[in-house]
């Protein structure tokens, strides 16, 4: 799906709109897109300031322009004082903040988000967690974040698409997905372990119910409104 999105990968059938656009058959250099791969995806190379600089300098932004651009996304994702080294010279988090740096620095209609912290190890994660939300709501951008893990999706996402093999399981706010799983992909998805399958039966004339859960039968009973 984010390939599709991207414009790495053409549509089977659909529409791919961005910001009201139709851009389906546009190439992903003509979408206004911010991207931040899985592996960070950075030129080893260059200095950090000159892979941020990159989207920039394709867009033929002036010089000063550019300076003061990449000057602020580093200050931004705190690598300001890291802008002349290279990527070989940086830790994971510090690697994957610059590769979010090149991305919001061409100010895209539209930030994709492959899985970035999926390379960092558990500590670093969480931090990661809390310092992309805060740049995500300081900026405004829309953000299109894929995942496994739930974690992150309940703690970064304003709402949550849940996808089983390119369908739609489950559309809604983090609380509602997490307290209603519609299905027991979206449950699985969510953490849930106790998840209990149950056979409901109606009473004889309207009478009650009954609910057979393991073999447990339980029963209900009808109350006059």
């Amino acid at each position: 799906t984010l390939r599709t999105v991207a414009g790495f990968i053409d549509p089977s059938a659909g529409t791919v709109t961005i910001a009201g656009r139709n851009v389906t058959r546009l190439p992903p250099n003509k979408r206004d897109l911010g991207i931040v791969f899985q592996s960070y995806a950075l030129f080893p190379h260059l200095t950090v300031f000159q892979n941020v600089a990159f989207g920039l300098e394709r867009r033929r932004v002036n010089k000063a322009e550019q300076t003061q651009r990449v000057n602020d996304a580093l200050a931004l994702v705190d690598m300001a004082d890291f802008a002349h080294r290279r990527p070989a010279q940086l830790s994971g988090g510090q690697r994957q903040r610059v590769a979010v740096a090149r991305a919001i620095v061409i100010e895209p209609t539209l930030l994709l988000m492959d899985e970035p912290l999926s390379n960092l190890d558990a500590k670093l994660r969480v931090g990661m967690r809390t310092e992309i939300r805060r740049l995500q709501q300081r900026l405004g951008i829309t953000t299109l974040y894929v995942t496994h893990d739930h974690v992150e999706a309940l703690t970064l996402s304003d709402r949550i698409v849940v996808m089983n093999k390119g369908n739609i399981e489950q559309i809604g706010t983090p609380e509602e997905v997490f307290s209603n799983p519609q299905t027991p992909f979206v449950a699985d998805f969510m953490g849930f372990e106790n998840r209990l399958l149950a056979q409901w039966s109606p009473g004889a004339n309207g009478s009650g119910s009954t609910v057979d859960v393991a073999g447990a039968l339980l029963e209900t009973t009808h109350v006059p409104a």
